[in-house]
């Protein structure tokens, strides 16, 4: 049985659950995002190309990551979400140590693989975690806390990796990152409880028997099935995915465009883009926030107008920034859209958890990454690289300056569909 009316806990047992899945999503993006800074060094010891890199980047992780989301977030509807996320962190992290032994181009590839198959059951498990442990009246700025872990472990992994490589050399940056994490698993168990399910939530299904059945497959369809009639999930899913093309493809290939048009050696570039996602990310997660909570508690369409409206806004930062000869002036060009391009998380992360009930609400949210980190990270990357390397003969060292620009326009489209989704997103809404 389910139990709904379960009295909450103290509010700093709920800042203390917070506080710990936003470590773990911290490390979750140093061992994602330090590659960033790492790719001069490892494309000169494995003589990699741009493409190559971009492959790397993106698609060795997101094939194992997107696809296994589902069986996990299946698992993570029925079985304890903290024993799920506590091996997820450690395979991550364990993987993320093995990339450091990497002999060849082909041994990284898998390795990083293997960071993937862990990150898989990072995310998902959370965001219904956090569902049951705050109301939703709170929920979309608990949502932006957690997501703090985005700005705050891409600046930790790209500024450490560029410290570390610069003193030791890249691989040691990948043990020592992957050893913190594994440090960190038992410690992430020994204080997170499972909550009870849909508690806050006036729909929650009641007891085991209203569950839906059927095997991970099945659950999937399920969910999918429900959420797929409604328009707002595909609006959201897909322009999210957009955006993710330009957000992880610049936070990938920033600190590389950083080290040639601007000569920076690693260490600088680190501490240079570090301080631009600490500053820019943390004000700009924590604004989408504050906003979805506000806006959206009078007008549900809020929840994506705030997204759309930071995307737009951000375009034409980028531009500007990446055409300064200045990286003092594009240093603080690029702190607005870094702030603006991670506005989204919290809204629409809290609104696709109001798409589905409560007992799919987990899956819901893995339909909703696979879509965005399968186009997002898999594709982003790798586009960025293979333009930049295709404009490398006409541009040479400048090309990923270009390359860059061009994927701005990826939040023009995203803003698009999140306009057309604003028409729907009520009507889709489940309390």
């Amino acid at each position: 049985m389910t139990d709904t009316t379960a009295k909450p806990e103290a509010p700093s047992y709920r800042y203390l659950v917070l506080g710990l899945l936003f470590i773990a999503y911290t490390f979750n993006f140093i061992d994602r995002q330090i590659m960033g800074i790492l790719n001069v060094p490892i494309q000169t010891e494995l003589g990699a190309t741009d493409g190559q890199m971009g492959l790397l980047g993106g698609l060795s992780f997101a094939m194992l990551y997107c696809g296994l989301g589902i069986p996990i977030a299946y698992l993570a509807d029925r079985w304890d979400r903290s024993w799920i996320m506590t091996v997820a962190l450690a395979l991550w992290s364990g993987f993320t140590a093995l990339c450091g032994v990497a002999q060849n181009y082909t041994q990284l590839f898998l390795a990083r693989m293997g960071v993937g198959v862990g990150e898989a059951g990072g995310v998902a498990p959370a965001y219904s975690l956090i569902s049951d442990y705050f109301p939703p009246k709170e929920r979309a700025r608990a949502l932006a806390v957690y997501s703090f872990g985005i700005p705050i472990g891409s600046a930790a992994g790209i500024a450490f990796g560029g410290v570390i490589a610069a003193t030791f050399d890249w691989r040691i940056a990948f043990i020592v990152v992957g050893l913190g994490g594994l440090l960190y698993a038992p410690l992430f168990r020994l204080f997170m409880r499972e909550p009870p399910r849909g508690r806050y939530d006036s729909k929650a299904i009641a007891s085991d028997a209203d569950k839906p059945k059927g095997g991970a497959l099945s659950q999937f369809f399920a969910a999918l099935g429900y959420i797929g009639k409604k328009p707002s999930f595909w609006l959201m899913s897909t322009g999210a995915a957009f955006s993710s093309m330009m957000g992880y493809g610049s936070f990938y290939w920033i600190p590389t465009f950083l080290q040639r048009s601007y000569n920076f050696d690693v260490q600088t570039a680190g501490f240079y883009y570090g301080a631009i996602l600490l500053v820019g990310g943390v004000i700009g997660v924590w604004l989408g926030g504050f906003l979805g909570d506000k806006l959206g508690a009078g007008k549900r369409a809020m929840f994506v107008l705030v997204p759309a409206g930071a995307w737009l806004l951000a375009m034409p930062c980028y531009a500007i920034g990446l055409l300064s000869p200045s990286p003092a002036v594009a240093f603080f060009l690029f702190l607005v859209p870094t702030a603006l391009g991670l506005v989204w998380l919290g809204p629409v992360i809290a609104a696709v958890q109001h798409l589905a009930p409560v007992a799919m609400r987990t899956m819901a949210s893995a339909c909703f990454l696979l879509i965005n980190n399968l186009i997002g990270i898999g594709v982003g990357t790798w586009a960025l690289g293979q333009l930049s390397e295709a404009l490398s003969e006409r541009y040479g060292e400048e090309s990923l300056r270009y390359s860059i620009l061009a994927g701005t326009g990826f939040y023009v489209v995203a803003a698009l569909l999140y306009l057309i989704a604003a028409r729907v997103l009520k009507r889709d809404w489940v309390d």
